[in-house]
């Protein structure tokens, strides 16, 4: 658009060509919906819950995908045979064909990325509002994404081809005839048969076109295959698509299903797998990646149409860059050049400085080489300015997930976005020492291990995403917050309060009886229920908390009737497990705030990352405290991987300039988030 631009004042009026500012405008993407399934990861709930705790997800192969008696052996180069037995697996899905118009005897011709980029979709669909129960125009929504190469059901459908010489080998050895053909008929049982659905079941584009077709969507229907770049690549043109007026929203994003004994094969006589089954992103120890699967989908309208349609905007994205390596050493070797100019060219389409951008989410595979090429060509781009020190946290995902694949770009965008729209910045797990180039502080990135809340400086939140694949193909996404205040507290429903209030004893006890035996996801719907029935004006009051990871529900409750029944005559009382009971007349209430010596490294970390009122006291306190080095810093500091490093900071809270304040800070955020219960 800018080469074709009219050069003068008084031709681009007479054009009609848009300005500067009006096609930085017009490039502004809002994501307004997420939909993901990834290893240990139902849905984005769940998958930004095991982000922000750094899950890890990488597990022993499940005998749902292959068998590691048949295919494994610690010699990296036997035959036939893989070093590695671990990986990133998609949990078992629940799947009614009825409700995407399926029939149940298609399924098994049918593979599994379609399915569930079928459920995916309609996650991300829903999340944004547009599901099945609103009307809008489907013949301006586009479905591009992210898919490599074939899919997963090719390798048994082209299995089944071998039957010829099969029989040439069994002949060989005097197998013949009846006893021939009962031994290759019992070999083919192992794998799907061929049938009328299976040339639309194995295609990688059809991911795409059954999303369309089921959802009625008109717009541009494909699939983008740049290796491990491809579900940028996608969001790439879902942006340009939505940026020419071409569509009015585009589901985009990466799927990939393919995590089966051929695709361990392929990595591991590149050779690229970790022999210990764990990627271990910008760790000096680092010795290879980890396979993932899973599938990640974004809604993408355009700025100015989700401000209007008053749509839920969870990040901003500003531009996506991309590049070719060029002739470079080899097809699968990585290239900073390339890489620098992937950056560049997203920095001059988004506009925005990178000395901006403060949460890097690379593509950091786990290899030596990839690693450090990667830290190579930021650096050169971020380091160009004349911003000093550390101050731009770098990470990948793949270290709790693996390597997704044609998924990986999508599940980094997610994540940025979901830190963007929740204030705070993720840890990279599995990171002991820092690669050379980061060890020794002369790049603008720190490894960032631990959740922490995010303090906006002088400028908006920005994030930036790399996705790289075979071939040189590079992609860089830079991504903006929408608000600078975060709107609302990041509960991921993990965490449950119950707050039962009645006449007394006897009606708490009755209520009590309907909370035995319940599955978490009931649990959920009735302390939701419970706190919008709670009167603290009742004369019994009953309250106490319950954890998804805790199997212990039922005895909370039986020690909850049992202290009922003890405490009949008691006016307040508390128990060990946590039961927390009142009676008659709200009491005033006395607050006792600690003080010097009780400070630390992190205190309060879930509560600020988790509530807007403690971040807006720790962003105040901030601006008050003023200095080099800002209060939250000191409070929650960035990870260092030595003792001594560690023993510095506690003793740099120590200091009372410091741990006044600090404490000040804490304690306020936290009793005013108790407030607003």
């Amino acid at each position: 658009l800018q080469a074709c631009k009219p050069n003068s004042a008084k031709a681009q009026a007479k054009s009609g060509w848009p300005d500067d500012a009006e096609l930085l405008c017009r490039n502004n993407i809002a994501i307004v919906g997420i939909g993901c399934l990834f290893p240990k990861a139902e849905n984005a709930r769940r998958f930004w819950a095991n982000i922000k705790t750094g899950v890890d997800a990488i597990t022993e192969v499940p005998a749902s995908h292959w068998l590691p008696e048949d295919y494994f052996d610690k010699n990296p180069k036997s035959p036939d045979r893989t070093y590695v037995r671990r990986g990133g697996f998609l949990l078992p899905v629940d799947f009614d064909p009825s409700e995407f118009g399926l029939a149940p005897n298609a399924l098994e011709a049918t593979d599994s990325a379609q399915l569930l980029g079928l459920l995916t979709a309609k996650m991300a669909l829903d999340d944004a509002g547009y599901g099945s129960d609103r009307e809008f125009d489907r013949s301006r929504v586009s479905v591009i994404l992210g898919v490599t190469g074939t899919l997963e059901l090719v390798i048994p459908l082209g299995a089944r081809l071998g039957h010829p010489k099969w029989r040439k080998a069994l002949a060989e050895f005097g197998i013949a005839g009846e006893d021939a053909e009962a031994i290759i008929s019992r070999m083919q049982e192992d794998y799907v048969p061929w049938q009328e659905s299976s040339f639309p079941g194995l295609l990688g584009n059809v991911v795409a076109g059954r999303i369309a077709n089921r959802f009625n969507l008109g717009g541009t229907n494909c699939v983008v295959d740049a290796a491990c770049g491809s579900s940028l690549a996608s969001v790439h043109m879902a942006a340009l698509e939505l940026a020419s007026g071409r569509s009015s929203m585009v589901v985009t994003g990466g799927v990939d299903c393919f995590n089966d004994i051929f695709m361990y094969m392929c990595f591991s006589k590149t050779p690229a797998l970790s022999a210990s089954g764990d990627a271990r992103p910008f760790d000096a120890s680092a010795d290879g990646t980890a396979l993932g699967e899973g599938l990640g989908m974004m809604t993408l309208k355009r700025l100015a149409d989700a401000i209007k349609d008053g749509d839920r905007i969870y990040a901003v994205l500003k531009g996506v860059g991309s590049s070719s390596d060029g002739k470079g050493k080899a097809i699968y070797a990585p290239s900073a050049e390339g890489q620098t100019r992937a950056l560049r060219n997203a920095y001059s389409v988004a506009g925005v400085s990178p000395d901006t951008v403060e949460l890097v989410e690379a593509h950091g595979t786990g290899t030596t080489v990839g690693d450090g090429v990667e830290v190579d060509a930021l650096a050169g781009v971020y380091g160009s300015g004349k911003k000093a020190g550390a101050w731009c946290a770098l990470g990948s995902v793949k270290s709790m997930i693996g390597h997704t694949k044609a998924a990986a770009g999508s599940a980094g965008l997610i994540k940025a976005a979901l830190s963007l729209y929740n204030k705070t910045l993720p840890p990279t797990i599995k990171v002991d020492a820092p690669l050379r180039q980061l060890a020794d502080g002369t790049t603008p990135f720190y490894l960032n291990t631990e959740l922490r809340p995010w303090i906006r400086k002088d400028h908006p939140r920005r994030a930036a995403v790399s996705a790289l694949g075979f071939g040189g193909a590079n992609f860089h996404a830079v991504l903006e917050e929408y608000s600078a205040e975060k709107q609302r507290p990041d509960w991921d429903g993990d965490v449950q309060i119950a707050a039962l209030s009645g006449t007394g004893s006897e009606a708490l006890k009755r209520e009590l009886k309907f909370w035995k035996g319940l599955g978490w996801n009931e649990i959920r719907v009735k302390a939701m229920r419970s706190r919008a029935a709670f009167k603290a004006s009742d004369a019994a009051r009953l309250t106490f908390v319950l954890e998804r990871d805790r199997r212990d529900a039922d005895k909370l409750i039986d020690s909850a009737l049992l202290n009922l029944d003890a405490q009949k005559t008691g006016k307040a009382w508390t128990t060990p497990d946590g039961l927390f009971f009142s009676s008659g007349a709200t009491e005033k209430l006395a607050v006792l705030f600690p003080g010097q010596g009780a400070q630390y490294p992190c205190m309060q970390r879930d509560i600020v990352c988790r509530f807007p009122v403690a971040l807006d006291i720790l962003s105040a306190a901030d601006k008050e405290f003023g200095g080099e080095k800002s209060l939250s810093d000191f409070i929650y500091p960035r990870a260092v991987f030595t003792p001594a490093g560690r023993q510095l900071q506690a003793d740099e809270l120590r200091d009372t300039r410091i741990a006044q304040p600090a404490l000040g800070a804490a304690s306020l955020g936290a009793y005013r988030v108790l407030s607003g219960f």
